[in-house]
């Protein structure tokens, strides 16, 4: 059973965390954390020195929340769809929870950084992607770097519109893309070149224009859905 004190400390989090999630960190000040809380002043210094101090304990958990969602998506089923669970999970707690809202757009000392939660997401995206998937396809950092491109391109969008959020969104993407991330036996087996990596070990000529293809149809749906969005209507 948890104490009073620290039940005021998560009231205190929590109502940090709607408050930015639902309008920006200015919202966040003293008096509107305190009454969304239902804490006095003091209540509130007891526990956090300052604001910044608190909007650095929702940065935190924020993070060992995005951090656990990630170990999921990574820790089983096929290799080559982790980045589709990932990104299914990540937007659904972007839409979800105002934790992982208010969090994503805050630096780890409280302030909006950068570098910013986002920012330390994609970094972890990108290096995860291309360990899992090194020696299964021919170039996992260029895949990383796709991987991140959508994973960024989706949060950006969904705080304008939701629906880039949804599950059914980073499906209808990743359907584009997967082909991308099976890899190919010669390759993975170690059986010989792949003669889809070029002379420096990128991808080839075929993978690149798969690539530039599939990156250009998630920016066509991206513009597709700003114009529907900008005539009152939803993606």
């Amino acid at each position: 059973m948890q104490t009073r004190s620290e039940q005021t400390r998560q009231a205190l989090v929590r109502a940090a965390a709607e408050l930015i999630a639902n309008g920006r960190l200015a919202d966040a000040g003293l008096v509107n954390i305190c009454r969304r809380a239902g804490v006095s002043r003091g209540a509130l210094y007891h526990h956090f020195s300052s604001i910044a101090e608190l909007n650095a304990a929702v940065y935190e958990r924020a993070h060992e929340r995005v951090v656990a969602l990630m170990d999921e998506a990574f820790g089983g089923g096929p290799v080559e769809d982790a980045p589709e669970r990932l990104l299914i999970a990540f937007c659904e707690a972007l839409r979800t929870e105002e934790l992982v809202r208010a969090g994503i757009q805050l630096a780890v000392d409280g302030s909006v950084g950068p570098p910013r939660l986002r920012d330390d997401v994609l970094t972890l995206v990108r290096e995860r992607v291309a360990a899992t998937h090194r020696g299964t396809v021919p170039a996992p950092e260029d895949l990383a770097d796709l991987a991140v491109v959508v994973a960024a391109g989706l949060e950006t969008l969904g705080h304008t519109d939701a629906d880039w959020w949804d599950a059914r969104t980073s499906k209808r993407l990743w359907a584009l893309l997967r082909p991308l991330f099976a890899g190919r036996a010669g390759g993975a087996a170690g059986t010989g070149a792949d003669d889809s990596l070029g002379a420096d070990g990128s991808l080839g000529a075929d993978d690149s224009l798969a690539a530039v293809d599939a990156v250009g149809a998630v920016g066509v749906a991206a513009t597709e859905g700003a114009g529907r969005r900008g005539e009152g209507e939803r993606v």
